[in-house]
């Protein structure tokens, strides 16, 4: 199922209404982002020229935005976002740009629509802060943590229908298992599956703690010592509420697509799963497509990329303890050496 619904992907954000302005963040609570000195030393040399335009796909409130801006005064930037929320705290922090911010709601594989309905053909950078924000994190409400009670909701974007209640009411046992194995890469989730059917069958689950009181229960106690036992069952619902994988699979291709020769593309993801959806595909437009054997490489199956970074770069140790989000961050980069012919 895909439940990426949204606004018109060309809508300005001026055109929009936050989902509870009363409960968006203010401005002096705003997180710090992660790696921000390191992605502007990638994008920079490809976004500091007069007339270069920057695709955020993942704006959140605006952290990286306002630092790109500010560092590049000729930058205009494409702000997309699904979460209106965040994009009602990044449009009031970036007010002073006012004239080189374009804001637009919807899933970041809707790129290449929000920039034809710019009327913007290329792009001299694209970047992408994958997964839940601080946020999304900090609203309690959203119920995105296994360690607080809350209504079982998870979505990023407030205007979709599917809720992770929704999930757990509606899927089979089969399909709860196969998400929590594919998108948790949970070991017990079988027994998770099992329990949560016979569970609701008396009682829905409408808030986490009714979950992860569920999950705990069926989880032997040495399994308990590792880790907590809901951790990799949320991140599966979340997942599987927002299509963050199938959304990727989509959005790495097109985000490539509108990278204008010379421009560059940089990732920063925080689980496995989505690491290696970038990481293929980084790899196979880097690489050139010449048969085997061949003994002169024609123009044509050169790389339409090259790779800034080989493998993926972590957090250094001082900015992990400065900003413990960038723990398990994964940051990879390329930029486009050709047009394919």
């Amino acid at each position: 199922m895909n439940n990426d619904t949204n606004n018109n992907p060309n809508d300005e954000m001026t055109n929009n209404t936050p989902a509870s302005p009363a409960d968006r963040p203010q401005l002096n609570e705003i997180h710090v982002p992660v790696l921000l000195e390191r992605s502007i030393e990638l994008l920079g040399p490809a976004i500091e020229k007069p007339g270069a335009v920057l695709v955020d796909a993942t704006l959140g409130m605006g952290g990286h935005a306002e630092a790109m801006l500010t560092r590049f005064p000729g930058l205009t930037l494409v702000g997309l976002d699904r979460d209106l929320d965040a994009l009602a705290v990044a449009e009031e922090r970036l007010k002073p740009f006012q004239g080189r911010i374009h804001l637009v709601h919807t899933v970041y594989d809707g790129i290449l629509d929000a920039l034809a309905g710019l009327g913007i053909d290329e792009v001299q950078g694209v970047l992408f802060d994958l997964g839940v924000s601080s946020m999304q994190l900090d609203q309690v409400e959203r119920g995105f943590s296994y360690s607080k009670d809350a209504p079982l909701d998870m979505r990023m974007d407030s205007t979709s229908p599917l809720t992770a209640e929704r999930i757990l009411a509606e899927y089979s046992e089969a399909d709860l298992r196969r998400i929590f194995q594919e998108y948790g890469e949970e070991k017990l989730a079988g027994r998770y599956a099992k329990a949560i059917v016979e569970a609701r069958s008396t009682t829905p689950f409408v808030r986490s703690a009714h979950l992860v009181e569920v999950i705990t229960k069926v989880t032997p106690v040495a399994v308990q010592r590792m880790g907590h036992p809901a951790k990799r069952v949320f991140q599966a619902l979340r997942i599987e509420v927002n299509q963050e994988l199938a959304v990727l699979e989509r959005a790495i291709p097109a985000a490539m697509e509108a990278v204008a020769v010379d421009g560059r593309i940089v990732s920063m993801a925080y689980q496995s799963l989505e690491d290696r959806i970038v990481k293929r595909m980084f790899a196979a437009a880097s690489t050139s497509s010449a048969p085997a054997g061949l003994p002169v490489e024609l123009p044509e199956h050169k790389p339409l990329f090259t790779l800034l970074i080989r493998g993926a770069e972590l957090a250094s140790e001082d900015e992990r303890a400065i900003n413990p989000r960038a723990t398990s961050v994964r940051l990879r980069a390329a930029q486009r050496l050709r047009r394919a012919e």
